[in-house]
């Protein structure tokens, strides 16, 4: 138990580095690409990633997670179905490919994209180069080597930097996008291929993978409901506005992502392993929860608030002067990203250290029956109503986590807002400084100051409460627990 605690630790660790390394490193990319390329680019990059995301659905169909998780009875048993998985994932993943080849103009038209088959079919590549590594990166997770996936992930994310931006400054093409994307996933295949011990054998069994199945069905249909849940909007989008609209709408959300990402990157995965071990103490867990929320509640809350109130400054030196109709949305999309990491994002988590993942998909699939009316509605109105509507339906997963939470734990609503209650507080007097010397000056640099006052601001009325100020002054250790 004592080295199993210790590779989750290790775990971890190498877990949340991986994520901040690749967080903090995307918005460099970013701020190169989109002054490089114009949104229809990004539209078409968006369009070519939903489409490989739904055929890598079936083409994994839930092997990764058998082989992390099912117990097996010897490590020649493992080796088998690993054989099974590898080359079942693989061939299905050359038939789609070819099937998507001969239908690549239609499936082109079909979401929105006249004309541009080739861009499908030729994207679509990164399938079986995803498929051919899949089962290796299994088997790095289910042994806890997390340290040679942050190497995968550190190389990477170091792709845009060496070979996307590269071919965007001399293309400035689209395809500069789609060319970094395969050039991503060859060398995830090379790499986890080169340093993988396993290495695949012509064994295959239809037994072992009709045994398989049974397991990896439901893990299919979840990921089926978490696709449509995180790209019904972009499909809307793309068909029924067009490419400029859908690159302003999806790389906004990406912008804000990549924000708060450097915060939920690094403690959602410790929240997890936390809330695994105390899973059965209802008490201890509550606990670790609500000590969880209250830090990122600091952390968070004035972020969002900070991206809503400086949407201008955040998009001119992210994106650049061609994405001022992004402002608009980075900054709804900040503020209802802040509310939703605080009161709903976290509660996944408690869902699968209670060994309830499915109430996660249940909430998605909830939150979606809102969501495409919604946008279906919205995207006649135009593009402002748009963002709008998308940015006040998200909120729609805090009220329904909320009932699922309660329903699990007895944790309440009153109970995770007064928690977070000196946060609000302190935000108050910020925004009101803020929105005070916006008036009086809205250069770059004065925005800049601007933002350090406010911050000022905030943490001073902060440590007026004591578990917060404690939590201010000792945040580099809490964050280490």
């Amino acid at each position: 138990m004592v080295n199993l605690n210790n590779q989750v630790v290790n775990a971890t660790k190498w877990s949340s580095l991986t994520e901040l390394a690749a967080k903090l490193v995307a918005p460099i990319s970013t701020m190169v690409l989109a002054r490089l390329l114009t949104p229809d680019a990004f539209g078409v990059l968006v369009t070519a990633t939903m489409i490989i995301s739904f055929a890598e659905i079936f083409t994994d169909a839930g092997f990764q997670k058998y082989l992390i998780q099912h117990k097996f009875d010897s490590d020649e048993d493992l080796y088998r179905s690993t054989n099974v998985a590898f080359w079942s994932n693989f061939v299905l993943s050359l038939v789609i490919w070819v099937v998507i080849i001969c239908f690549s103009e239609k499936i082109a038209t079909l979401v929105g994209n006249d004309g541009r088959g080739d861009v499908i079919a030729v994207s679509c590549f990164c399938i079986p180069l995803a498929a051919f590594s899949s089962i290796q990166m299994a088997l790095y997770k289910r042994s806890f080597d997390f340290k040679t996936l942050f190497w995968v992930r550190i190389v990477g994310v170091l792709i845009p930097l060496l070979v996307t931006i590269p071919l965007a400054y001399f293309t400035r093409s689209y395809w500069s996008l789609i060319v970094g994307m395969i050039a991503l996933n060859l060398s995830n295949a090379i790499i986890l291929t080169v340093k993988s011990k396993w290495r695949p054998s012509l064994f295959y069994s239809f037994r072992l993978l009709k045994d398989m199945f049974s397991f990896t069905a439901w893990s299919m249909i979840e990921a089926v409901a978490i696709w449509m849940t995180g790209y019904v909007d972009i499909f809307i989008v793309g068909t029924m506005l067009n490419q400029y609209y859908l690159g302003v709408y999806r790389t906004s959300m990406s912008t804000v992502g990549q924000i708060m990402g450097l915060i939920t990157a690094a403690t959602t995965p410790v929240l997890f392993s936390s809330l695994s071990r105390l899973q059965d103490n209802d008490e201890e867990l509550k606990r670790m929860f609500f000590s969880f929320q209250k830090l990122v509640g600091i952390l968070v809350i004035p972020l969002g608030v900070g991206i809503y109130l400086f949407r201008d400054l955040i998009t001119e030196i992210l994106l650049g002067n061609q994405w001022t109709e992004a402002s608009h949305f980075i900054g709804l999309w900040g503020l209802t990203s802040s509310i939703t990491i605080v009161l709903a994002h976290y509660c996944s988590e408690m869902f699968r250290a209670k060994g309830k993942p499915r109430l996660s998909v249940f909430a998605q699939v909830l939150h979606m029956a809102f969501l495409v009316p919604a946008v279906l509605w919205a995207v006649d109105k135009g593009f402002d109503t748009l963002c709008n509507t998308r940015a006040l339906v998200r909120l729609t997963l805090v009220v329904i986590n909320a009932v699922l939470l309660y329903k699990i734990v007895r944790i309440s609503i009153r109970q995770t807002i007064s928690n977070i209650m000196p946060s609000l507080i302190s935000i108050l007097p910020m925004i009101v400084i803020c929105l005070i010397l916006q008036q009086i000056c809205t250069s770059m640099i004065a925005q800049l100051i601007y933002i350090v006052v406010s911050v000022s601001v905030y943490c001073g009325v902060l440590i007026l409460f004591p578990k917060e100020r404690n939590i201010l002054l000792n945040l580099r250790k809490y964050l280490k627990r």
